[in-house]
């Protein structure tokens, strides 16, 4: 019997055949931005409106309907944020998603570097520099350029900033001086003198910082069109987090990894850029529409975090903001709960203590002190806070005061790994030389002669330690000396030189130890140095400290630092005029602004309850003092009045 064949048409309009129901899964604005065609597409998402589970559908549908997944870049601002994306998106669909591009801008930018190096006159295996190891670099540079100089040269840190904000923010030298810097501005021949050395010494030590990594890439693109043509054309579709907090260079890298296909979407919320400072400019997220033509925007207004009566406050507080999205955050899950509360007290003291009073009432109700938050403007508003949890026995962990990669003893050991990865390393030599017992002149020059800055200067005349320190280190740098023994090895050495130079030396040496373990979980000592720093280790330090603890901690932090976080109750401390708005932002518009998001991401993070407070005299200033002004006229059906 013949064979008989039938040619059945599909019909074009006809969805295809998904194994996840989108529909289901997500409300009606988080699946048109999930599913959303090709193009360019700006998610506006408000606070606690899902955007994560949105990039993570995302995700997954693109590699469902059929693009490959490593032609799909994932760039957010942490590492840990793009894997817990992936991963997600792992589990809704299948193990293809893992194969999904990108991180950090800064790992992404690292990524193509590598492979394109020799282009801009690198070698592939360039090492970075991170920001301490910058600033360094800087001081041993600085010493030449201000040598004999009857001014003061500004501290190296500065310096460093000085550089990078003109890097990130796209600005001369001088206009970043000139605004925010004005004492240097007849330094500015020394500071344009000393920029140049700066960058004469990177590429001479075959070495990059943070801002060369994006400079570089986009240099890339400029000026080689061959290759910034091929690696956009690897970009089939380019999804940004958080992109409110792009700065101009980071706005820039996107429109081109995006330029070949023009398919490009933005996830974030102008109301939660808070990070100026840092270069960030809310500006990028308002002008998406302008920078990509066509742009479709899609707004995420329904929140699953918080009640209804504290998205009621947050809406208020953010529709005093002069510029940006209109958005009307509401929940469906938490219609109703307590109004949130203003708090007078009559001293710092008496706030402090009712903020300790408070939590540990609720502790007695059963709700862990994890799951408690107290937020303020800067890390000097809770002193008064600490010293009372303190007296009570009350574990808390800070979070926004000093990282643990800016401690002396974690840099002390990172410059011995450094100096084995790269022996031109002079910062890192100069470090050395100054654990050796040298003094910053005699330590400077070691560091030139012995890193090949000075070929006929001190090598020949090395002080006993540091000859012993050299042996030390090619022992422990031999090829065939796995990671582990040369983090050993390292710590044989430094042992001595910790337990002298610190007073509080056996805190520190815990310290060490519990990093040099981290060093060693990882396969080379140059995945762990660049892992390092792209990705500073301090969270999963502090999540490795803390599982320690017999309790989880109270949360104290920066609001700064408590941006993407949530907590059950929340405790708003300080809540001045003068300290949130500062009382340097007052004067200009967009700082009055920025002030007013702050405020808004600090409501935005508690779930059931929320408390504000503020002392009602100034114990420092010896003054009567005045609520922020954001919350000043807040109707009494939004925020109830207690005075202590």
């Amino acid at each position: 019997m013949a064979r008989q064949f039938v040619l059945r048409r599909e019909d074009p309009a006809e969805e295809p055949r998904l194994a996840i129901d989108y529909g289901s899964k997500l409300n009606v604005q988080q699946r048109a931005a999930a599913t959303a065609g090709p193009g360019a597409f700006l998610v506006v998402a408000g606070a606690g409106t899902g955007k994560t589970r949105t990039l993570v559908y995302r995700v997954a549908y693109l590699v469902e309907t059929g693009v490959p997944a490593e032609g799909i870049v994932l760039l957010t601002f942490t590492r840990r944020a793009a894997r817990e994306m992936l991963d997600r998106a792992s589990e809704l669909l299948d193990g293809r998603c893992s194969a999904v591009r990108g991180g950090t801008f800064h790992r992404f930018c690292l990524e193509l570097l590598r492979k394109h190096a020799p282009m801009l006159g690198y070698q592939e295996g360039f090492t970075i520099l991170d920001s301490g190891d910058a600033a360094d670099v800087v001081d041993v540079l600085r010493a030449r350029v201000f040598a004999g100089s009857s001014v003061r040269a500004p501290r190296k840190e500065a310096i460093r900033a000085m550089f990078s904000a003109s890097v990130n923010r796209q600005l001369p030298l001088e206009a970043v001086v000139e605004e925010h810097h004005v004492r240097y501005v007849p330094l500015l021949p020394q500071l344009q003198q000393l920029r140049a050395d700066y960058a004469d010494y990177k590429r001479r030590h075959n070495q990059m910082d943070y801002d060369d990594l994006l400079v570089n890439t986009l240099v890339l693109f400029d000026a080689h069109p061959s290759a910034g043509a091929q690696i956009s054309g690897t970009c089939f579709h380019v999804l940004v987090d958080e992109y409110q907090d792009t700065n101009h260079l980071q706005a820039k890298l996107v429109e081109r990894f995006a330029r070949t296909h023009g398919n490009v979407m933005a996830v974030g919320d102008d109301a939660q850029s808070i990070y100026r400072f840092r270069g960030a400019d809310y500006r990028n997220i308002l002008a998406f529409p302008e920078r990509f033509k066509g742009t479709t925007t899609i707004k995420l207004e329904q929140n699953y975090r918080s009640t209804q009566p504290i998205l009621d406050l947050a809406n208020h507080v953010l529709g005093q903001s002069a510029s940006g999205f209109a958005k009307q955050l509401f929940t469906k899950a938490k219609p109703e709960g307590e109004a949130p509360a203003l708090v007078l007290a009559r001293s710092p003291d008496d706030e402090s203590l009712f903020v300790a009073q408070q939590v540990l009432e609720l502790r007695d109700k059963g709700i862990s002190l994890d799951r408690i938050g107290v937020l303020f403007r800067a890390g000097s508003n809770s002193f008064e806070l600490e010293i009372e949890l303190d007296r009570r026995n009350i574990p808390y962990v800070k979070r926004g005061g000093l990282r643990l990669m800016e401690a002396a003893h974690i840099r002390d050991f990172m410059a011995y790994l450094k100096v084995l990865e790269n022996g031109r390393d002079a910062a890192s030599w100069f470090r050395l030389a100054r654990l050796c017992g040298h003094g910053s002149g005699k330590a400077r020059r070691l560091a030139e002669a012995i890193s090949g800055l000075d070929p006929a200067g001190e090598a020949a005349r090395l002080s006993p330690q540091m000859t012993a320190l050299i042996k030390a280190l090619r022992r422990a740098g031999s090829p065939d000396v796995p990671l582990a023994a040369q983090v050993d090895a390292i710590l044989r050495h430094y042992e001595p030189v910790c337990r002298r130079k610190y007073d509080d030396a056996r805190k520190r040496w815990e310290e060490v130890l519990h990093f040099a373990g981290i060093a060693c979980t990882h396969r080379s000592r140059r995945e762990f140095l660049s892992a390092l720093a792209l990705d500073p280790v301090d969270e999963v330090y502090r999540q490795d400290r803390e599982a320690e603890r017999d309790e989880p901690p109270l949360v104290l932090s920066t609001i700064h630092s408590a941006k993407g976080l949530e907590f059950r109750h929340v405790f708003i401390m300080r809540a001045l005029d003068g300290v949130i708005p500062s009382s340097y932002a007052v004067s200009d518009r967009e700082s009055l602004d920025e002030e007013l998001r702050m405020l808004y991401v600090a409501i935005t993070r508690a779930e059931e309850d929320l408390i504000v407070s503020y002392p009602l005299h100034d114990d420092r200033r010896g003054r009567m003092t005045e609520p922020s002004r954001f919350i000043a006229d807040v109707p009494m059906a939004l925020l109830e009045r207690h005075v202590l």
